[in-house]
């Protein structure tokens, strides 16, 4: 029989024409000209239909938390395909979805109190934005509505949570969005938008939060949503006291505060959650890629005991909380997402990421000796490079170089992120320190590659 590679081999001689068919992340003519096509995973490694080794320095693309082919959320997936492989979502749940509910409840910070399982990020932030107009609609304060989110963030592609986003390119060529939405500079400190410098700055990009919700009227605020760790504009690490201060303004002003923990969730940073890394408690906090390690589409929104005892009530006069989707807690997708959170506890693979964290930033900065490294961020396995002209005033490459490092590091076999300023790594929990040290040598020949202008 023949197999999905052949025949993607077999189809190089026209091989755009037979990739036209397919609409990737990246722009489809540029795609065709140069594909990047998979055929096979074991660990931390990719392997290409040329059969061309990669080391994932991007666990997909924050994704694959425990490693590619991990037996053990393998044979508990192919065990459910022989029990339930989907339930009556529109009548009930299933025993899969029960357990990882409970299971994310138990490992959750503090008093987080119920979850929603759903099929990936977008529709997961989506849901928290809905989750908190209908809480304040349900307390009796139908008049907050608007949500705060910041400049630079991504929380999904679905319109509410590109609305509620602040990247530029993806939110122009789809506007008009959603009204509702405001947006703020984010903890940039490193380019402070104020001409600031930290500690003695204020946390004017904290206190502006609080500025924007008095200046809207708090009665029309329902939620600020972020991300712990900014991930789009180039692994925005806060300072200590920003989130904090989110915390309490937000109580101040019967604000609720979104974390979004797409990518900073299940270890990623060290923790189980961000928001532990951190020490603040967000009303509603989004989870998705990692939760499944890759295995099988799924994401959950968890909320605080008080949101979740808000939906509790009569039927006739509390619908509950109105959302649903038709793969929602899917008893395959459970199934790894117990399987997942299983081989981070036992194996405690947080603490590995603690480990392996420190690694990388010491081989982060030892590219320095490039001198062009101008800042080191991030928490745990999700950390990156800026890359600047010069490191004393921060001037930077024009034209940028980041993409081109970062595409000539994928020549070499390291799968990263890369933007034009910036180069960043979050390989999967299960990585060992020789990988770390592979993963930060690749990235020094390219940037040496780079700045030699080899071919």
């Amino acid at each position: 029989m023949t197999t999905p590679t052949e025949i993607i081999s077999d189809a190089q001689t026209s091989e755009e024409k037979f990739l036209r068919q397919i609409m990737v992340r990246s722009q489809m003519k540029s795609f065709a000209a140069d594909p990047l096509i998979m055929a096979r995973a074991d660990g931390v490694h990719y392997w290409d239909i040329n059969d061309k080794q990669y080391l994932d320095g991007l666990s997909g693309i924050y994704v694959v938390s425990v490693g590619h082919n991990n037996r053990r959320v393998i044979d508990s997936i192919k065990q459910q395909f022989d029990t339930l492989t989907f339930s009556p979502v529109m009548h009930g749940t299933n025993p899969l979805a029960v357990q990882l509910a409970n299971k994310l409840v138990e490992v959750a910070p503090d008093d987080m109190a119920a979850t929603k399982f759903f099929s990936g990020g977008s529709e997961t932030t989506e849901a928290a934005i809905k989750m908190a107009r209908q809480y304040h609609r349900l307390k009796g304060n139908a008049s907050k509505y608007k949500i705060i989110g910041r400049y630079h963030s991504w929380h999904g592609s679905t319109m509410g949570s590109l609305s509620a986003g602040g990247l530029k390119s993806r939110r122009a060529v789809n506007e008009p969005l959603a009204t509702g939405f405001l947006h703020v500079f984010p903890p940039t400190c490193y380019r402070c938008p104020f001409d600031k410098q930290y500690p003695d700055c204020g946390l004017t990009c904290a206190s502006l939060v609080n500025d924007v919700i008095d200046l809207e009227d708090p009665d029309t605020v329902a939620a600020v949503i972020v991300e712990p760790i900014g991930h789009t504009g180039g692994i925005i690490d806060p300072p200590e006291e920003y989130l904090p201060l989110l915390r309490e303004y937000c109580d101040r002003h019967d604000v609720l505060l979104i974390f979004d923990e797409i990518i900073t969730g299940v270890g990623r940073t060290g923790e189980m959650f961000a928001a532990q890394t951190f020490g603040v408690t967000p009303d509603l906090l989004c989870l998705g890629k990692g939760l499944s390690g890759g295995y099988a589409p799924i994401a959950a929104l968890l909320c605080r005991k008080h949101i979740a005892e808000a939906f509790w009530g009569d039927p006739e006069s509390n619908p509950g909380f109105v959302e649903g989707h038709t793969f929602e807690g899917n008893p395959i997708s459970s199934a790894a997402g117990l399987a997942t959170l299983s081989e981070i506890l036992e194996r405690d693979l947080c603490a590995n990421v603690r480990t392996q964290g420190e690694r990388l930033r010491a081989g982060f900065e030892s590219l320095k000796k490039h001198g062009i490294i101008g800042d080191i961020r991030g928490k745990g396995l999700m950390q990156c490079i800026e890359l600047v002209k010069d490191p004393a005033t921060k001037e930077q490459f024009d034209p940028p170089i980041g993409q081109a490092i970062g595409r000539r590091a994928l020549e070499n076999g390291l799968i990263s992120r890369f933007d034009p300023h910036w180069i960043a790594l979050g390989p999967p929990l299960t990585v060992t320190g020789e990988q770390i040290d592979q993963m930060v040598a690749i990235l020094d020949q390219s940037i040496a590659d780079v700045l030699n202008g080899a071919n």
